[in-house]
């Protein structure tokens, strides 16, 4: 009789034990195909003995009791010649409890929180002294904590198709302080892309975080984000509560950069020159930003007053005009946009108020290529660096190590990541 062989990648609830896999979902599903071809020896193909005797579980989970989940789970192997091999635990939603297996098998504990109010099944599989298979399935139900206030996330930006310089936010309706919390809250955030890349979060504020990659998203990848923290204790006064997932994908790889000192922008496409075009950049007092940003927005039509930067009306910088074509890059109005009045100075000087400006036709054209979440990045100018957070997605000009350097998880004492944006009015 052929043999059935366990399946591959179930990541979580495998132990390595005397060399072997075991994975508890292929021992318990698998047996029946295997029952009664024990000739071969091999101990996977025997029907494994009820290991019921054999184990004990922490607290009221084996007596019926409501399981206290701000308490670990605990599964001790009480044969003396025995040892268990492999837990898995899951709640009713498919959540997997993180735990930790002793080396010698005596014992595992669970290394993340349980919910409260939440059904689990636990899954145990042992071996005794003889190296025979054993298990034992067992139900428990944890207890509803007292009346506490309810962690919400809401996901950003919303479902579509964005660049690939676009982060994802996490709104929180509740702060989080303590470090140890936001760990908690990281911990249930989770994000999952095809292709897959590693990323990390990055607490803006005690109620908003940012999550992105160590680069650019890839193009045309799936993003999935969403909170496994529902039940979960954050502190005494707060628990997670349920929040909607949020799936977005990723358009081609574009990339626009401008070089203010050659008053030349080019744009880049999938990492192939698609186009330069002449422009006019800040000029002195009014410098534009250096560093990356991403499109927020795009509007056919802005009206653009110099009062708005403190510019007073009647002066001989005053100006109050309609704006074709504006690609938006900072909430505080920094745009791509047309600038038919300066078309003379396009390529060879730079003569605005912070604003890349171009032709109509080629701001039409930029305006149809682009997209929300697109790069933007101006180099070789006299202004700041883009704010990290506060005046749109400066996300990008932190490096990877100050990123990490934001999440809770980080090892080390997190840095202060709260940021007042230096915001100015618009400007053309």
């Amino acid at each position: 009789m052929r043999r059935t062989e366990p399946p591959r990648g179930a990541g979580a609830g495998r132990s390595r034990v005397a060399g072997r896999t075991l994975l508890v979902t292929a021992l318990v599903a698998g047996v029946a195909g295997v029952a009664g071809c024990s000739a071969d020896g091999d101990p996977l193909s025997a029907e494994p003995y009820d290991a019921a005797g054999r184990i004990s579980f922490s607290g009221s989970v084996e007596t019926g009791g409501k399981a206290d989940p701000d308490k670990p789970l605990e599964v001790v192997a009480e044969d003396p010649g025995g040892r268990i091999t492999d837990v898995t635990v899951v709640d009713a939603s498919g959540r997997r409890v993180a735990g930790e297996l002793a080396a010698d098998g005596s014992r595992w504990h669970s290394t993340s929180p349980l919910a409260a109010g939440a059904r689990y099944t636990v899954r145990v599989s042992t071996e005794d002294e003889d190296g025979a298979p054993g298990r034992k399935v067992l139900a428990f139900t944890t207890a509803k904590p007292p009346t506490a206030k309810r962690l919400a996330v809401a996901f950003g930006p919303g479902a579509g198709t964005y660049g690939v310089g676009q982060p994802l936010t996490a709104e929180l309706n509740a702060p989080v302080k303590d470090r140890a919390q936001r760990a908690v809250v990281e911990r249930g955030l989770r994000v999952e892309s095809t292709p897959a890349v590693s990323g990390a979060w990055h607490w803006v504020d005690d109620k908003k975080l940012h999550y992105r990659p160590q680069d650019y998203w890839p193009a045309h990848a799936t993003v999935s984000v969403r909170s496994t923290l529902e039940g979960i204790r954050i502190n005494d006064r707060l628990r997670g509560g349920r929040s909607d997932p949020l799936t977005i994908r990723t358009g081609d790889r574009v990339i626009a950069v401008t070089d203010a000192a050659a008053h030349r922008l080019t744009v880049y496409k999938n990492d192939e020159e698609i186009r330069q075009i002449p422009v006019t950049t800040g000029k002195p007092g009014f410098e534009t930003r250096n560093g990356v940003k991403v499109v927020l927005a795009k509007e056919r039509l802005v009206r653009m007053r110099s009062t708005t930067v403190g510019i007073a009306e009647g002066s001989a910088e005053s100006y109050d005009l309609d704006v074709h074509f504006a690609t938006r890059v900072t909430w505080s109005g920094e745009y791509v946009h047309a600038a038919p009045w300066s078309v003379g100075s396009q390529g060879y000087d730079n003569v605005s108020h912070g604003c890349v400006g171009m032709s109509t036709g080629d701001a039409e054209w930029f305006f149809d290529t682009v997209r929300e979440g697109d790069v933007v990045k101006v180099e070789n100018s006299a202004g700041d660096t883009m704010e990290p957070f506060g005046n749109g997605y400066g996300d990008w000009n932190l490096d990877w190590t100050t990123w990490q350097a934001g999440s809770a998880l980080t090892p080390g004492e997190a840095p202060n990541t709260q940021e007042t944006a230096r915001l100015r009015p618009t400007a053309v």
